[in-house]
């Protein structure tokens, strides 16, 4: 083989492995826009098992897009259920305590993972990383 077909052979490898790590994220940006809607529209019911199998999917593939820019949108859905789950943990008691504010507060933070979402979908449509 040539050194020139070498390259393209790399090349052709590198641009696989990009569009296999651009569907898992979508798969796993689909599972988490299902949950993050089914937050915001009542009476929506959506387990949390498929953020959990979103997450699950994130932590194992995020080490094959290291130094890619799609390493920037693994990081940014770990970090989003991370806090999004810290954040709801955190505001429970005011579900038992206080009804309206703990209402309140799951709202905000639903919209919030919403937003979060659908900015990483916008931006892994036009195949642009995550900001830090």
């Amino acid at each position: 083989m040539s050194h020139e077909q070498d390259i393209i052979d790399v090349q052709a490898k590198g641009d696989q492995q990009a569009e296999s790590l651009k569907t898992v994220g979508w798969v796993s940006y689909l599972l988490h826009l299902i949950v993050a809607v089914a937050a915001v529209v009542p009476g929506a019911q959506v387990g949390a098992g498929l953020l959990v199998v979103a997450l699950i999917i994130d932590l194992v593939k995020k080490s094959d897009a290291q130094g890619t820019w799609q390493a920037s949108h693994f990081a940014w859905r770990i970090r989003t259920v991370i806090w999004a789950g810290v954040l709801y943990l955190v505001t429970m008691p005011l579900w038992f305590l206080l009804l309206l504010p703990g209402m309140i507060a799951w709202a905000l933070i639903s919209i919030w993972f919403l937003y979060r979402i659908v900015k990483g979908m916008v931006r892994m449509n036009a195949s642009q990383p995550m900001p830090d």
